[in-house]
């Protein structure tokens, strides 16, 4: 019965800590957000772009080299 007490106590207490540490917590405002997301979706595409045209760099050098027989 004691270790129920127990557990329920510690449970309380790491609930009670989780609020704390959220309340300490600093949100980004919408602004900074929005800025933040678009540059991650900027970030994103050129950096598909760059593995797309990396891509069919190395697929024309390899279609080039086994053309030509080696």
């Amino acid at each position: 019965m004691a270790d129920s007490a127990k557990k329920g106590a510690k449970k309380d207490s790491f609930w009670k800590s989780v609020k704390t540490e959220f309340n300490k917590l600093s949100w980004p405002d919408r602004k900074d957000t929005v800025k933040q997301s678009v540059a991650v979706l900027c970030v994103s595409v050129v950096v598909g772009l760059v593995i797309t045209f990396l891509d069919t760099l190395i697929q024309f050098g390899i279609n080039f080299l086994t053309s030509i027989g080696m």
